[in-house]
């Protein structure tokens, strides 16, 4: 199965659009989903990771864990915007199919 970026990247701007304060048309690559510009609290990141989860499972058939020990030691984290947050889905993606 070939990963698009352009779909994992509308998986997550869809699960934002709902939790995210913003019009949909708003939310974009660069679009602050947790630190200083956010308008996500932790429970809100939190109904993201486990929405965008979910999402990933049903549109890829592979099943992730974003939020897990890699992702929290990293020195930027990936939960910075939806394009980092892509970027780093699209790493376990790429490994899991590999396995």
């Amino acid at each position: 199965m070939k990963i698009n970026k352009k779909d994992i990247i509308t998986v997550i701007i869809n699960e934002a659009s709902s939790i995210i304060d913003l019009e949909n048309d708003k939310i974009n690559f660069d679009t602050t989903i947790y630190g200083n510009d956010s308008r996500l609290d932790s429970l809100g990141l939190i109904n993201l990771i486990v929405a965008v989860e979910q999402n990933i499972e049903d549109e890829f058939d592979v099943s992730i864990t974003i939020a897990d020990e890699r992702a929290m030691s990293q020195k930027y984290s990936p939960f910075r915007t939806i394009g980092s947050l892509a970027d780093y889905i699209e790493v376990l993606l790429k490994e899991k199919l590999n396995d």
